[in-house]
């Protein structure tokens, strides 16, 4: 006879649990197993009757088992009496349920236990020590009283509760208990169980936790406090829980995961995982090296899940978990650039900076007859077609979708106060952003226009005014783009500075100073056009201060080039 008794918990997947139980007792262990009473008594007497060959394999009485309810307990309670009772050789009792899957030999486990004869495994902490608690509730579930199921009956539970609060109800703790927390699989001594379960204030300690939130998360927890002489605070079950509070459930692909961790049993197993059955409840003597249990060992792959599970991946959007205003994860999903006046300033601008840097630079995207898209294309990654009214369905999608579809390959595209305004928050906002503004270069083209000048001053004053507001938000406190912004005045008169900072930030494959800017347009005149249309009572401001003496016309000398310091 084992040293190491089972007791198992089993509510559904009754076959598993069977065979589960079979591979306990085929080490020499004997099994305690409690089902719930929900299950139906046609489905109980076939599971007593398939076991009723096997002598180690024994049942206890029945409790309504429902999770955050005291039926836990009092089946934990029952099945240990029992086990504890019949097998008088038992040293350790080993809690698990019909989910849990032993992922080394038994006999290792037992073997681990006889060397730690007096140690109790049981994850033991304070309410103020834990940060597993979710729901808002740490050491009020010892203080208040919860006759109502969390699940079953959440608006009378969070009622009854906000109630307690308001009225400063509290249950008074019984005197030298300190409440304590932890995982609900433990493996105990004979000596710190039976104390426990024996104990001549049982009656009080479980009317008490008959009403606390999740009983079977803090009973044995707290009592064992009371009788161990040696606990260590840990589970040897490997359980992983979500951001929800919800367990992991382990599937077949998850083989080689299990075995790295090194732990003696695991839960929550997936009942059709054939594989994980197959290949842990078979003779698995020197499959595994034995080893100290380290569940930290994959701790990080559960972080990155966790983290995966809740925040997405940067720029990603999907139908069934479309975050809410302000809370997204990266609104695109890699860095891209937004030159706006660069165009109007430079002939070719475009092509210059494809050849430049090396990165796909589309004309404007968000103007008002089609999406510009690089090279005249149509049609580009992720079927996002040039119609501007499929564009503007979604202004935000389409460009989220545009830098998703197109991730590994920088970006970068014209815009200006002529184009679809809906995009310049989700542009301020966007930490991804790279954005670099000539203020007034609009007035370019109204300048090479062959406009009527009546029409070029209302069209001036409204482009004037949309580009006033985009400043503002692009200069709000909630930017997290990199702006960058010069009147048009400023980068005429030294273009070569700001153009070598904006290359540098996107990156060549070769690193390299120019030598060289692009072709500038021929601003011959364009001071007096501006001040024409001050004549007129419009007032270009945007521009900066840009003379009427035609001093940045094409008769001044080249453009100064920046310094180099090696």
């Amino acid at each position: 006879m084992s040293s190491l008794g089972i007791v198992m918990l089993v509510h559904t997947a009754l076959d598993r649990a069977e065979q589960v139980a079979r591979h306990w007792t085929a080490a020499g262990c004997p099994v305690v197993i409690h089902v719930d009473r929900k299950v139906a008594d046609v489905a109980y007497s076939k599971f007593v009757s398939s076991c009723g060959d096997n002598p180690l394999i024994v049942f206890s009485d029945r409790h309504i088992c429902d999770w955050g309810g005291w039926g836990i307990v009092a089946a934990s309670q029952c099945a240990s009496e029992l086990l504890l009772e019949s097998y008088p050789d038992v040293r350790h009792v080993f809690l698990s349920s019909g989910a849990c899957l032993p992922l080394r030999p038994v006999q290792e486990l037992i073997d681990y236990l006889a060397d730690r004869p007096r140690i109790d495994f049981i994850e033991s902490a304070t309410t103020a020590d834990v940060s597993w608690t979710i729901g808002g509730l740490d050491h009020e579930r010892f203080t208040l009283r919860f006759p109502f199921s969390w699940r079953k009956h959440r608006k009378l539970f969070d009622t009854y509760v906000k109630l307690q609060r308001a009225l400063g109800i509290r249950r008074r703790i019984p005197e030298g208990l300190m409440p304590h927390m932890g995982s609900q699989w433990w493996c105990l001594t004979r000596q710190t169980l039976s104390a426990v379960l024996q104990d001549p204030k049982r009656k009080i300690y479980d009317a008490y936790f008959r009403h606390v939130w999740i009983p079977d998360e803090s009973y044995f927890q707290t009592l064992a406090r009371l009788y161990s002489t040696h606990i260590e605070s840990r589970s040897l079950t490997l359980s992983k829980f979500d951001y929800q509070g919800r367990p992991h459930i382990f599937y077949d692909d998850h083989l080689q995961l299990l075995r790295r961790s090194d732990c003696f049993v695991a839960r929550k197993i997936w009942w059709r995982a054939d594989r994980l059955y197959q290949s842990f409840l078979t003779d698995q003597a020197g499959a595994m090296k034995p080893a100290e249990p380290n569940p930290g060992k994959i701790d990080r792959v559960f972080a990155k899940a966790v983290e995966r599970r809740t925040h997405g991946r940067d720029g990603l959007y999907m139908q069934s978990r479309f975050p809410r205003h302000g809370s997204e994860n990266g609104l695109t999903s890699s860095p891209y650039c937004v030159f706006q006046g660069f165009s109007e300033v430079f002939e070719g601008f475009e092509a210059w900076l494809s050849d430049t840097t090396g990165a796909k630079v589309h004309g404007h995207l968000f103007g008002p007859d089609r999406a510009e898209f690089a090279q005249g294309e149509t049609i580009i990654n992720g079927a996002l077609t040039d119609s501007a009214t499929l564009r503007d369905y979604n202004p935000t999608a389409f460009l989220s979708n545009l830098i998703w579809n197109t991730r590994g390959e920088r970006q970068c595209f014209q815009f200006g106060p002529a184009d679809t305004q809906d995009i310049n928050w989700l542009l301020a906002r966007d930490k991804n952003a790279q954005i670099s503004v000539i203020t007034g270069a609009w007035a370019i083209d109204l300048f090479r226009s062959n406009m009527n000048f009546a029409d070029i001053r209302t069209e001036a004053a409204r482009l004037q005014q949309i580009e006033s507001k985009q400043l503002e938000i692009l200069t709000s406190v909630w930017t997290k783009a990199r702006m960058r912004s010069l009147t048009l005045a400023e980068f005429i008169e030294s273009p070569m500075e700001p153009l070598q900072s904006i290359i540098d930030e996107i990156g060549t494959q070769q690193a390299s100073h120019l030598t060289e800017a692009p072709t500038m347009v021929d601003l011959s005149g364009f001071g007096q056009f501006l001040q024409n249309l001050k004549n007129q009572g419009m007032h270009p401001y945007l521009m900066g201060d840009f003379p009427a003496d035609d001093v940045f016309g094409t008769q001044t000398k080249p453009y100064r080039k920046p310094y180099l310091v090696k």
